[in-house]
């Protein structure tokens, strides 16, 4: 028999998933080709199974019969299949899938899972794929018809978050429950998503075994060397050598590959030539290994050839649902005194602290720790991704967000895996952990370097920032600074305010301190009489008291001591910055012992300290003690003022309302969809530019106020519209290849009569005759004019990894001067709204210049959200110009003028 495979296979479709358990597997679109592996499925379900989901037992099925269950025209109906690799072998064992029912908005959902899968959380997966298409596909309902002992089923479906309604009938109920992506829907994704992330990384941060496949005699290899950390850092599970030329590894017992370990593993280190990687990959998942860390290289970052080992690696622990971490990555370090483990190459002794550190690059991971180590900066957790093949910095957030020994997170970026859902966790860990971040990329140079060195697309600079400032993450733009920002945050409280004061023995690095300051945007208040008077009482010196506050090289430990105390009691104060430069025949133990016995006060009133020992860095650098607390010390004023302008930022992001999604009633959501799937359908260009009926249509559904346009194909049209429309008017080019009308004079405003009218549209035409691009004119628009004294820009572009960007910019000769524009990642909060409007820099000068507000800017925050919602609703725009928009007076909204959508 001939089988034909499905057309449009759904490929986006395609998703890899965490189970409940940990592990994980493929879901993706059932194709006709899968028919006989469909059959050997239904063969091996149990009668019970058959029973529950045909609410009968079925003779055994044809061939036919399958090829028709797998034919599908993913829309109407649809399935997922789940695989796993069996004895080298893509086995079908589950199946969701739904049909739409004759009324359009709903249809019927039902899932099949294998025996021996059951229970590991498969059936809700699939029913959140499921849902997702369904959505896509504009059905708005599911029903399932359930057996009353289908206990399983009945468990998936009310416990997703649905509002559920269900009717029983004799031995079975017939359950119904709207698609709506409520907050309770959204939550319970949520925490299913973070337990699962959760369980499978247990077996990588709290393994109970771990073999080293590669492990040798060879001091130099780097298998060797990670079996060696392993042990020196008293892991407190087994660890297992696992070399087939030698029977003994440092005196441990080895075995010739991990199927003849007798006991089980939980976590396996791969260090052999790639070639082998995968076929030891595959032995480890027949053993049934959680999890495999591949630290050799030779993968994507060497081409092509590089890339299909990694592609065969991948499919092979997906298979048999074994996570992965790297490959070319450095290990893996925990020092929860529970576990111990330190499985990298590196021989650092890292204390333990509360910074947990993610570094993409693997050799530059090994010089973080070097450097953490020379910082005396203790670590919860390290972890090297290398290439994120599957574990990246969205799983790793999960964790820490919840892990009570992480207080704060420093990640090193090249590239995003899942940037969408890196901006959504991220945003929500921030507002329990700092996440520091520095990027490299950012520069082109820097984006070709990281291109070759990872393989991966990197994403624009725009899109990072943007991310980074919605989801309250602080970045930085070198190593040195993240631990600096990082030791701050990791032992001082969050800055309540950027008013700081500055003590210091010594004029010039205060001078240097202030300097920093005004250029960070921090404050330098005077002190309060109160406070005047209470820093005289203790200075034995005559000096001014100003901000900064030079004690002079005179100062004594106690004065130092005493100054402390007071400012951390001044309410005036939100952060104190002590300079010290060691002057000659000073011991400087005693100022140090002064800030030990001052730093407690800072602590009890939430007031962040940071000191800065000049010519010191040792012991300083790598934070003085105070009852436990480390006081972080930098070794320029410069160096202190950075830092601590960071976590002021942060602090005030923290502040700041989050908002939300709002929900806009009135949307004409069909009706838009329908437009533009009727648009793409009778076009086949690509991409395809709308018209301005269908973009008037549009945005009428979405209800963003367009001038009237009225089209015109012939001088005598363009009269009968202003007419109609009412002067004064403007007259428009329509030519679907020219994109900027103005450059071939193809824009003529404020027309008062009909004759000016008729000019107009054969002045057009004349100006593109003498263009040669005549032929491209399809006619004009006729549009009432609007007048306002402030124009602005808004659009939406498409970021090949961040998705939708939405843009916003004052227009007119500030858009051609400036071009200041200020990019937000979609969706919008109302917050996000507000922020983009009122973080273009040039609408506070205009403001200024003018002495009056520009007009109704709080309108274009609706507008902004609602251009949120049509790119939510409609995937297929690439593109959208609004420009321009005028804005009115006060309490009189806006009006676009003229727009642009592209499809793809």
């Amino acid at each position: 028999m001939v089988v034909e495979t499905n057309r449009a296979y759904p490929a986006q479709y395609e998703t890899e998933v965490l189970l409940r358990d940990g592990s994980r597997i493929l879901l993706r679109p059932v194709k006709v080709e899968d028919s006989e592996r469909w059959l050997a499925f239904s063969s091996r379900l149990s009668r019970h199974s058959k029973y529950l989901r045909y609410h009968h037992v079925p003779r055994e099925l044809k061939l036919e019969e399958a090829i028709r269950a797998c034919t599908v025209d993913y829309k109407n109906s649809f399935a997922f299949v789940a695989e796993v690799l069996r004895e080298k072998r893509k086995d079908i064992i589950a199946v969701g899938n739904y049909y739409r029912l004759p009324n359009k908005h709903t249809a019927e959902v039902a899932f099949t899972i294998e025996d021996a899968y059951q229970g590991k959380g498969i059936g809700t997966k699939l029913m959140e794929w499921l849902v997702n298409v369904a959505r896509d596909n504009g059905i708005s309902t599911f029903v399932a018809n359930v057996l009353t002992e289908n206990k399983q089923m009945l468990a998936v479906l009310r416990e997703y978050g649905f509002h559920i309604t269900s009717e029983r009938e004799e031995d079975e109920y017939v359950i119904s429950f709207p698609l709506s992506r409520t907050r309770r829907v959204e939550r319970r994704e949520t925490e299913r998503e973070r337990s699962s992330t959760l369980a499978s990384l247990r077996s990588i941060l709290y393994p109970r075994s771990v073999a080293v496949i590669g492990a040798s005699r060879d001091p130099s290899g780097i298998g060797q060397a990670i079996f060696q950390a392993i042990i020196r850092s008293g892991f407190t599970g087994g660890v297992y050598p696992v070399n087939p030329n030698a029977k003994v590894v440092s005196s441990v017992k080895a075995y010739p590959s991990v199927s003849d370990i007798p006991d089980d593993i939980d976590l396996a280190v791969i260090a052999v030539p790639a070639y082998l990687v995968a076929e030891v990959a595959d032995s480890c998942g027949h053993k049934g290994v959680h999890t495999a860390i591949v630290v050799s290289d030779g993968f994507r970052e060497r081409g092509p050839e590089g890339t299909q080992l990694e592609n065969e690696l991948r499919e092979v622990t997906l298979g048999h649902g074994m996570r992965l971490l790297g490959p070319n990555c450095m290990g893996v370090i925990n020092t929860d005194p529970t576990i111990r483990l330190n499985a990298t190459p590196s021989q650092s002794c890292l204390p333990r602290g509360n910074v947990a550190c993610l570094s993409e690059g693997g050799a530059l991971g090994l010089a973080i720790l070097d450097y953490a180590t020379s910082l005396n900066m203790g670590i919860s957790s390290f972890i090297s991704v290398g290439n994120r093949a599957d574990i990246s910095s969205n799983d790793l957030l999960q964790y820490w967000e919840q892990n009570p020994s992480t207080r704060v997170i420093i990640l090193y970026l090249e590239s995003f895996g899942n940037p969408r859902k890196f901006a959504r966790i991220a945003r929500r860990v921030s507002t329990t952990k700092p996440i520091i971040v520095v990027k490299s990329g950012s520069t082109p140079a820097g984006s070709r370097a990281a291109l070759s060195h990872t393989g991966a697309l990197v994403a624009s600079e725009v899109a990072s920032d943007a991310l980074f400032r919605q989801a309250g993450i602080i970045r930085v733009n070198t190593l040195e600074g993240l631990f600096d920002v990082a030791m701050l945050l990791s032992s001082q409280p969050v800055p309540r305010g950027k008013r700081v004061a500055i003590v210091t023995n010594g004029g010039g690095p205060g001078t240097l301190a202030a300097d920093a300051c005004e250029h960070h945007g921090l404050e330098l208040p005077e002190f309060s009489t109160k406070t005047g008077e209470a820093l005289k009482s203790v200075i034995e010196q005559d000096i001014i008291i100003n901000n900064p506050l030079n004690v002079t090289a005179r100062a004594e430990a106690k004065e130092f001591e005493s100054v402390l105390r007071i400012l951390a009691d001044d309410p005036g104060i939100d952060a104190v910055i002590a300079i010290f430069m060691p002057p000659i025949m000073m011991d400087t133990h005693n100022v140090e012992n002064a800030v030990r016995r001052a730093a407690p006060l800072f602590q009890q009133r939430r007031k962040p300290l940071v000191t800065c020992f000049m010519g010191e860095r040792g012991f300083w650098r790598g934070g003085l003690k105070s009852r436990g607390k480390s006081i972080p010390c930098c070794p320029f004023p410069e160096d202190a003022v950075s830092a601590l302008a960071k976590a002021v930022e942060y602090g005030q992001w923290l502040d700041k309302p989050k908002g939300s999604i709002p929900k806009i009633n009135g949307i004409k959501r069909s009706k838009a969809k329908k437009t533009v799937e009727r648009a793409m359908t009778q076009s086949a260009k690509r991409p395809l530019w709308l018209s301005v009926e269908e973009i008037a249509i549009l945005l009428n559904c979405y209800d963003i106020r367009f001038a009237e346009t009225v089209p015109a194909s012939t001088p005598a049209d363009a009269i009968s519209a202003a007419s109609r429309i009412g002067f004064p008017v403007a007259v428009k080019l329509v030519a679907p290849t020219i994109i900027h009308k103005t450059d071939v004079g193809g824009v003529i405003l404020n027309l008062n009569t009909a004759d000016a009218v008729e000019q107009a549209f054969y002045d057009i035409g004349n100006r593109l005759a003498k263009l040669n691009r005549q032929d491209e004119m399809e006619g004009v628009v006729v549009q009432r004019m609007v007048d306002s004294q402030t124009d602005v820009i808004i659009g939406v572009t498409q970021d090949p990894s961040f998705g939708p960007l939405i843009m916003f910019g004052l227009g007119g000769i500030y858009f051609e001067l400036l071009q200041e524009m200020k990019y937000r990642l979609h969706p919008l909060t109302n917050m996000d709204a507000r922020e983009l409007v009122n973080s273009v820099k040039t609408v506070k000068l205009l403001e200024d210049a003018r002495g009056a507000p520009l007009g109704d800017m709080a309108s274009l925050e609706g507008l902004l959200l609602r251009l949120s919602a049509m790119v939510e609703d409609l995937p297929q725009i690439a593109e959208l110009d609004l420009y321009p928009v005028k804005v009115m007076s006060q309490g009189e909204g806006y009006c676009v003028v003229d727009a642009r959508i592209m499809l793809r």
